[in-house]
């Protein structure tokens, strides 16, 4: 690749046109997408990788300095650093996944469960929506705690308080002589 395209691609990024993403991605992506793909060993988690590599060098154009490393090198930390996180990402939610199945949390005795009452999105309507939000991504979008405090911007403290208090909200309709 001629130094003039790696240029063109610096003085875009720093101008945040959006022609840079379409350059870097036609120069770049196949040797990054290796890079990712290397760390990760499993080609969905690299391509999800990939994605988030280019919005993070879209997010942080501002901060490369062409003084501290070249265009490939600052890339290339970008991606391998965003591949790790994904592949920590992915293994503790598989690891997390896994040991649902032998936890007892969330196993309710069957005489003490109320037939009445098993439709628990309707139940979860009567809960304040600050706790509804919150189980609803846990439960029903399938997020991790840190997941949903990212996206919803609750710091990650405050999804646990509201997830163990919601919870416990619930257990009185579906098991009220022990809530």
């Amino acid at each position: 690749m001629s130094l003039t395209t790696e240029q063109q691609i610096i003085n875009l990024l720093q101008k945040s046109d959006k022609r840079a993403l379409n350059l870097l991605y036609e120069n770049y992506s196949h040797s990054l997408y290796g890079v990712i793909l290397k760390v990760t060993r499993n080609e969905e988690v690299a391509e999800d990788a990939l994605q988030e590599t280019f919005i993070k060098v879209w997010k942080n154009a501002k901060k490369y300095d062409s003084k501290k490393a070249k265009l490939f090198t600052w890339l290339y930390r970008i991606a391998r650093n965003t591949a790790i996180d994904k592949l920590r990402s992915f293994n503790n939610r598989f690891h997390k996944e896994v040991q649902i199945d032998k936890s007892n949390v969330y196993i309710l005795p069957v005489k003490s469960l109320n037939q009445d009452v098993l439709d628990i999105k309707e139940h979860l309507g009567r809960l304040e929506e600050k706790y509804q939000i919150v189980l609803k991504a846990l439960f029903f979008e399938g997020m991790t705690q840190q997941e949903a405090s990212d996206e919803l911007e609750i710091p990650l403290g405050t999804i646990k308080s509201r997830l163990k208090i919601g919870l416990r909200e619930l257990k009185k309709v579906y098991d009220p002589l022990n809530a």
